[in-house]
């Protein structure tokens, strides 16, 4: 096939049909999102794929299709592999029988998550081979060949693209896709898959003895390569390697690791080359580390000394920066230009006509003194609202909201998302039941898996691939976890929204409230058209009233609020403006007072 330019996820995700993935599955996580998405978009015969509802759910899945001898690939985010550990590092032990890649893409500077962290570190804790591409070209090749690898070593294979990797663009040379029939078997060994202490320690055993011949193996494929230029060297991997090549002068050598565990005596002669080493890595200093163990009296620096910085993502700038503090270059680049003096913050924020924006509204004006505790996805802008206290990782806002409301008591209101909610969030609900806790929940379901893209759950009643499924009901969940008191609420409705919060905050236990309403985005899609608004500019006081909605489609003008074309139509303004001076477009607005009231 003749070489195409391609998105990094796009890259990968065809590398899978060409390695012969026959089982897919994972969780929507920014910067990994788009490879189920865009193979789901082909819908390649003979493969199956899923969204799961969590990580840990998706990776057990591809783990027992690896383990019926079919290839299997499971997708997430660096965060997601922290709910898919468990079976990650059990399932070193067991091995594979099917080649199964393990893609958890990384993400530095926390672009799209709630932290920096390194899944090199989890390949080292588990013992399994790590690929760590520094291109798009070598993400696609490397991760065509891991299913090879993986069934070469019977051990599953991390693979470790970043936001760069993922989300650049590039010229790739693309192979055919796999047609190599397999048949999925199950053959029955306990003492392999039934991870007892009488076992396990005989297969741990194993997976230590194959550790040297994983190393080996990692050499012979040429995954580590350098060239000596000069005494000085620089150690580089993942996409800072590419940033190095970019401003590296031609006398500085340049080794590059693409895959772990690196071999000690490839560190060694290289280091033993030169007379000092700079490592250049995101994330973590794993290279560094080793190098440190393997370069003897050679001089290293890097992260520990504090010429590469420790957290955050590299550019060339900052790779041009660190060479000229190690003094492996004359100069240090310049600055990038300051933006101009007095622009305004342009901070994220949710869209015009968002179902959350007026949830947190409600939520504020009915507990005034509560506590917030919430959960990652679009509604963790509910921050600008002042309604969102804490937030720490998938489900945690429903059991931190527990261990809040069981020390310090008074109103705490959880909120979570649909998507959520299914995902680690029925356990923490399960528990505040049964353990007393007095809450609040409000889950709010707009009907789609949205920060991530808009893929289906099991709320959306169709799976990844668009065939109709069972619709779940978040009531009946609710319900069947032991909550007495469940309601569900338009969250356009200000009145009714109002009202069944302070049912809510009347009564005691754990109450959950239910914000029903499809996502602004997906209507659009949809071609769902609702009539616009507009200010009676002759009635409004200029009071700034709805402006405290904080709903991007409204402005201020001449003394006056003013609805731009922004406006979805949901018309939760005109329900918060006293003067009655909102209305539809076309129609006199009503002259009474709003009935929400404004906060």
């Amino acid at each position: 096939m003749a070489r195409q330019y391609l998105l990094g996820n796009e890259a990968i995700a065809h590398a899978a049909l060409e390695g012969g993935a026959g089982f897919v599955a994972g969780y929507p996580g920014t910067p990994s999102s788009e490879v189920i998405d865009l193979l789901r978009a082909r819908r390649p015969a003979g493969v199956h794929i899923e969204w799961s509802t969590n990580e840990k759910v998706a990776f057990e899945n591809a783990l027992g299709a690896a383990w019926c001898g079919v290839r299997a690939l499971f997708t997430t985010k660096h965060v997601g592999l922290n709910v898919a550990a468990d079976p990650l590092m059990t399932s070193a032990y067991t091995g594979v029988t099917g080649g199964f890649v393990v893609l958890s893409a990384d993400d530095p500077f926390a672009h799209s998550s709630q932290n920096e962290q390194d899944s090199r570190l989890y390949a080292a804790m588990a013992g399994l081979p790590c690929l760590d591409p520094s291109t798009i070209e070598e993400a696609h090749d490397m991760l065509r060949d891991a299913f090879a690898l993986s069934e070469e070593f019977g051990l599953p294979v991390l693979f470790r693209p970043t936001t760069r990797i993922c989300h650049s663009k590039a010229d790739v040379e693309l192979g055919p896709v796999s047609t190599e029939p397999r048949e999925a078997v199950f053959h029955r060994d306990p003492r392999q898959y039934v991870v007892i202490p009488a076992h396990t320690r005989v297969l741990h055993r194993r997976l230590n003895e194959k550790q040297a011949g994983i190393r080996r193996r990692l050499v012979e494929l040429g995954y580590t390569t350098g060239e000596i230029r000069g005494r000085q060297g620089v150690i580089a991997g993942g996409v800072a390697a590419a940033y190095v090549r970019e401003v590296l002068p031609d006398d500085v050598s340049l080794l590059v690791v693409r895959a772990y565990p690196i071999d000690p005596e490839q560190l060694r002669c290289f280091c033993l080359e030169h007379e000092e080493v700079l490592v250049v890595e995101e994330g973590a200093p794993v290279i560094e580390n080793e190098v440190r163990k393997a370069a003897g009296c050679v001089l290293v620096r890097g992260k520990q000394t504090g010429h590469v910085p420790a957290e955050g993502e590299l550019s060339p700038a900052l790779v041009q920066t660190a060479l000229a503090g190690a003094g492996f270059i004359a100069t240090t680049p310049s600055l990038p230009p300051l933006p101009e003096a007095g622009l305004p913050p342009r901070p994220p924020i949710l869209c015009a006509g968002c179902m959350h924006r007026s949830v947190f509204f409600a939520m504020k004006k009915v507990f005034k003194d509560g506590i917030f505790p919430s959960d990652i996805g679009c509604y963790t802008l509910g921050l600008q609202l002042g309604a969102v206290d804490t937030t720490i990782c998938m489900g945690a806002s429903i059991t931190v909201g527990s261990g809040i409301a069981q020390t310090v008591g008074g109103d705490v209101v959880s909120t979570i998302g649909d998507s959520t909610f299914l995902h680690t969030g029925l356990p923490g609900l399960l528990n505040a039941v049964y353990n007393g806790a007095n809450q609040v929940l409000v889950i709010l379901d707009n009907r789609i898996t949205a920060m991530t893209g808009h893929q289906p759950n099991p709320t959306t009643g169709w799976t990844a691939t668009g065939e109709e499924s069972t619709k779940v009901s978040l009531e009946s969940l609710c319900r069947a976890c032991g909550v007495d008191w469940v309601e569900t609420v338009d969250p356009y409705d200000m009145t009714g929204l109002i009202a069944t919060l302070r049912e809510a905050k009347a009564r005691t236990g754990v109450r959950v409230v239910i914000a029903k309403k499809p996502c602004v985005i997906v209507e659009r899609r949809a071609k769902v058209t609702r009539p616009q608004f507009e200010v009676d500019q002759s009635v409004c006081s200029g009071c700034r009233a709805c402006l405290r909605f904080g709903c991007p489609a409204l402005a201020f003008e001449d003394g006056a609020a003013a609805i731009t074309p922004l406006c979805s139509g949901c018309g939760v303004c005109a329900s918060l403006c006293p003067q009655g001076a909102i209305g539809k477009e076309g129609r006199p607005p009503a002259k009474e007072p709003a009935t929400g009231g404004a906060a």
